[in-house]
């Protein structure tokens, strides 16, 4: 103690030399701890996507059969993306007009709607004033229900037909039908 004593400067020197070092070693290990700390935490953020990654790798060839069988129900449903929307408009409305007079109904006016764009689809709309009887009619929606592809009945007004009908023809009641129908062209 006695060396403490008579050289204090010195010691004093001594004993920050040796706490610079310790010190530095202290913020080093601190440091080392907190990125650590930082790398477990993005390692458990990183897990569940490395299982979800792991499990379609482990499941691709299900996959592509479903994405496969996807694309076919898709053609089934929906006209192709590589057919123009106005060719798809225009053919639209030369087979509903062949469907409804095909059942039975005089169709007196057809019109394109404009097409609207909804998700991955091109919806593709005709508007169709047809006339005939109530059985021509039920014909006229099973065949537009069997149509390849889907056809959407998005609006149905039928309403009797007015004109004079005379009780001794017992004619069948004549409607007349305002349908609007709907067809899916994928997009691109």
């Amino acid at each position: 103690m006695n060396w403490l004593a008579t050289h204090r400067r010195s010691a004093l020197i001594i004993g920050l030399t040796l706490l610079v070092p310790l010190y530095l070693y202290l913020a080093a290990l601190v440091k080392l701890l907190a990125l650590g700390a930082g790398d477990a935490e993005r390692i458990d953020d990183l897990r569940p996507r490395i299982a979800r990654l792991q499990g379609l790798i482990d499941n691709e060839a299900a996959l592509r059969a479903a994405a496969g069988e996807v694309g076919e129900r898709l053609e089934a449903l929906g006209y192709a993306p590589a057919q123009d929307a106005t060719a798809v408009a225009a053919s639209l409305q030369a087979e509903v007009r062949q469907l409804l007079a095909r059942a039975g109904l005089a169709v007196s006016n057809s019109q394109v709607l404009p097409t609207r764009n909804q998700d991955n689809f091109d919806l593709v709309g005709v508007k169709v004033t047809a006339t005939g009887t109530l059985p021509a009619l039920d014909a006229a929606l099973v065949n537009l229900e069997a149509f390849r592809p889907m056809l959407l009945i998005e609006s149905l007004d039928v309403f009797p037909s007015r004109g004079r009908v005379r009780r001794e023809d017992r004619l069948p009641q004549q409607v007349t039908a305002v349908i609007e129908v709907l067809a899916l062209r994928r997009l691109p």
